[in-house]
């Protein structure tokens, strides 16, 4: 199964595909994490890619076009979950040329959206361990040590890009070069609309329904 996850930051993509993609043996292909790791490693694209992010800009898309056909080409025969990718028409043309080449197809396209105030709260609260990963939020789901990873005792922070200042830049930005996705794939077969608005559980409970739906 290859499926397509995507919506304005803060609605849920991230935790709603790992759990998704986990359940269905599949390879969750996050970009912001795929960016992230290459940020880290110091690599020429992240360290381009680490300009944009700061601001809360997107980053180019020759630069993420390449990193996920990379991932892509790793984890073909097993199926994959996109989760932030593609972000614009550009990209979704791109990766329809890629998979085209590759002889593969999107089974499922969901477009995840939730008001605008609920995003802001969900992205100004969330805290990241700097040694494992991990992500906590501040009042959804808090540390039992403030200021430390539950799992590895790592010290939590917050990201450049979840600050309030940048959420609502980078919210401007979707809606302006991501929202025009949903005119690009609205009528392919496979696509559907999730309310993402609601608990964590009852949104997953919809999203699978949408995937047995669609599959079976």
């Amino acid at each position: 199964m290859n499926v397509i996850l995507f919506g304005p930051p803060g609605v849920g993509k991230g935790t709603q595909g790992e759990k998704l993609a986990a359940e269905e043996g599949i390879s969750h292909l996050a970009m912001g994490d795929i960016l992230r790791a290459a940020v880290r490693n110091g690599t020429e694209a992240g360290m381009k890619a680490k300009t944009y992010m700061d601001a809360g800009k997107l980053v180019p898309d020759n630069v993420v076009v390449s990193m996920i056909e990379d991932r892509i080409a790793e984890d073909e025969n097993g199926g994959f979950l996109l989760d932030g990718f593609p972000r614009n028409v550009a990209q979704a043309v791109a990766l329809d040329e890629m998979l085209s080449k590759r002889a593969l197809i999107v089974d499922h396209i969901i477009s995840m959206d939730a008001p605008e105030q609920s995003l802001l709260d969900r992205l100004c609260g969330r805290l990241i361990c700097r040694a494992c990963g991990f992500g906590f939020h501040r009042q959804y789901s808090p540390p039992q040590k403030s200021g430390f990873c539950d799992r590895c005792g790592g010290e939590l922070y917050q990201r450049e890009d979840d600050r309030e200042e940048v959420i609502a830049h980078r919210l401007e930005v979707y809606r302006e070069q991501t929202e025009p996705l949903l005119g690009y794939y609205q009528d392919k077969v496979g696509f559907s609309r999730l309310d993402a608005s609601g608990e964590t559980a009852t949104v997953y409970a919809a999203l699978k329904q949408v995937v047995k739906t669609q599959h079976g």
